[in-house]
């Protein structure tokens, strides 16, 4: 699994001129959160009954559907302009996904967490800032992304809890990995890199897709930090091919 290259999250959200508003929040949460020293400490995650029981702190790729399993994975959102339209292609293609939410977008658009859910798609703690040089930073700092993230989803999405934890650009460290499976969440990478984050263009992203796909079953796209267009074609164009080679639709091992 390669590392993401990509610009921050905050950049990404600023170039767009979208998601000012979350990225707002992300910093009120900092700040809220800073000690005398300036340590950044995590809120406690939503929880009635405890956090959920502990899965393996391995990152996890393969599909409960077996060898012929496919998991179709979507980053960064919610976004109001494109998650609507990937989650109706979901849905006429009967397939579930897991959607790895951004914490500061989930809190902003709670409706369209709650849509994912209502769904039948799984979700996943994607941290609150999108920060690609975690496994660079303190693990006061991780902490505090993940399980601030944990706690927006969790809230956003009217209590269900993500299922997995996917470190931005894959930057996984043996503590972040320990706390998210602590918490309940299973590591999770991905063997096939759309690119669709880089706008190559459809047939390039459809063309990566099938060429890779042998390489393992999770795939990653992107709902939100800008244009998606190429995505939602590419997905209309991908999902159909993959049934039609006999692949299934199914979520991460947990």
């Amino acid at each position: 699994m390669a590392k993401h290259k990509g610009r921050g999250w905050h950049s990404r959200l600023l170039a767009a001129g979208l998601g000012v508003t979350a990225l707002a929040a992300a910093t009120s949460v900092w700040s809220a959160q800073a000690d005398p020293a300036g340590a950044r400490k995590p809120q406690a995650s939503v929880s009635d009954t405890g956090p959920a029981a502990a899965v393996a702190e391995e990152i996890v790729h393969a599909s409960d559907r077996g060898e012929r399993g496919v998991n179709i994975t979507i980053d960064d959102g919610p976004d109001p302009t494109w998650t609507p339209q990937v989650l109706q292609l979901l849905k006429e293609n009967g397939v579930k996904a897991t959607f790895c939410m951004v914490g500061t977008q989930a809190r902003a658009y709670p409706d369209l967490v709650k849509k994912v859910v209502a769904d039948g798609h799984r979700l996943c703690d994607h941290t609150i800032a999108h920060d690609t040089a975690m496994d660079s930073k303190s693990e006061a700092y991780q902490s505090q992304q993940i399980l601030d993230a944990e706690r927006m989803i969790t809230e956003a999405s009217g209590g269900v809890r993500p299922q997995y934890y996917r470190a931005p650009g894959g930057a996984f460290t043996p503590y972040s990995r320990k706390l998210a499976a602590s918490r309940g969440m299973r590591p999770l990478g991905w063997n096939v890199d759309s690119k669709d984050f880089e706008r190559p263009g459809v047939d390039a992203m459809v063309a990566t897709v099938k060429s890779e796909i042998a390489n393992g079953p999770t795939v990653l796209f992107h709902d939100a930090g800008g244009d998606r267009a190429q995505t939602v074609e590419a997905l209309r164009q991908v999902l159909p091919w993959l049934k039609e080679q006999g692949y299934s639709f199914g979520f991460p091992v947990r």
